[in-house]
């Protein structure tokens, strides 16, 4: 499937694993990302921004986290808050009974004109709207 994509804070996470298949599925996304073909929300970094100082085994420095939002996360950022993200979002959540926060990412991803939504968390191979949920390391 071909089109612009979405990147979900797991697959961000995964580029940091100790499983190295996942390592290198997600480096690559993130690094296709860079060819403005992928993108990221607000929400992806701040979760991977708690998880990354918080929850990994070894937690990032100030410094390499710093670095890694300045060079790698925020230059795809592209979808930040807004009142139409919010109000998609529950239209969302309420339709398809994902949670708020994964719905969230799902609007995102839709607003962002994304054709795919790259997540391990999500329902493999649903489509909503013109977006098709896909677990890439499932492929």
């Amino acid at each position: 499937m071909k089109g612009k994509f979405f990147v979900d804070t797991n697959i961000v996470v995964y580029a940091f694993s100790l499983e190295l298949e996942k390592k290198v599925v997600a480096k690559q996304l993130i690094k296709d990302a860079h060819k403005k073909v992928g993108c990221l929300s607000f929400q992806v970094i701040q979760e991977f921004l708690n998880t990354s100082t918080k929850k990994f085994k070894i937690p990032l420095k100030k410094e390499d986290t710093q670095k890694y939002l300045r060079d790698i996360l925020f230059p795809i950022c592209e979808v930040f808050p807004s009142e139409k993200l919010y109000h998609n979002s529950l239209d969302i959540h309420e339709k398809f009974k994902y949670s708020f926060y994964d719905s969230l990412i799902i609007a995102a991803a839709i607003e962002a004109n994304c054709k795919i939504l790259y997540s391990e968390d999500l329902q493999h191979n649903q489509k909503i709207y013109d977006l098709m949920i896909i677990n890439p390391f499932m492929q």
